[in-house]
């Protein structure tokens, strides 16, 4: 499915329909590139799910948690990973497989520890269409529009 967006609010309000759709123990990678809007979209998820904390990306952190919404919700940021023993190490398989909501920016880094029913979301930008524009490819999740 693909999702066209015209503006950063839009961008919140489609993470913010997804999240409050999400499952318990669903998993969904962020992909695109710096600055194209993926720590909007996952407020929006986040809001989506009950959460009315302030979400950052937990660059410096790997991993910010946050137990407050009708899921728990798991934000991953593994750009700064060097090796897939330092996940093993922060216990990823109890986040992967539990009953909370992940969401894992730059997963590509570690696609050999990903489950293969991954929600797979990626924002890009084209900026003949206009600088906020942003095309939202989402695959493995049929959104109830």
């Amino acid at each position: 499915m693909i999702i066209e967006t015209y503006n950063a609010k839009e961008t919140f309000c489609l993470g913010e329909r997804i999240g409050q759709q999400a499952l318990p123990g669903q998993i969904y990678t962020l992909n695109g590139d710096l600055g194209v809007g993926k720590t909007v979209f996952t407020q929006g998820v986040a809001r989506g799910l009950g959460i009315t904390e302030p979400v950052n990306s937990p660059t410096f952190t790997i991993i910010q948690e946050y137990e407050e919404g009708r899921l728990p919700f798991y934000h991953f940021d593994v750009y700064r990973i060097g090796d897939i023993e330092e996940m093993e190490e922060i216990g990823y398989d109890d986040y992967f497989f539990g009953q909370g909501v992940c969401l894992i920016e730059w997963a590509e880094l570690i696609e050999e520890i990903l489950p293969s029913d991954i929600i797979s979301i990626t924002i890009e930008k084209d900026l003949e269409k206009g600088f906020d524009y942003r095309k939202i490819i989402i695959e493995g999740l049929e959104l109830q529009i």
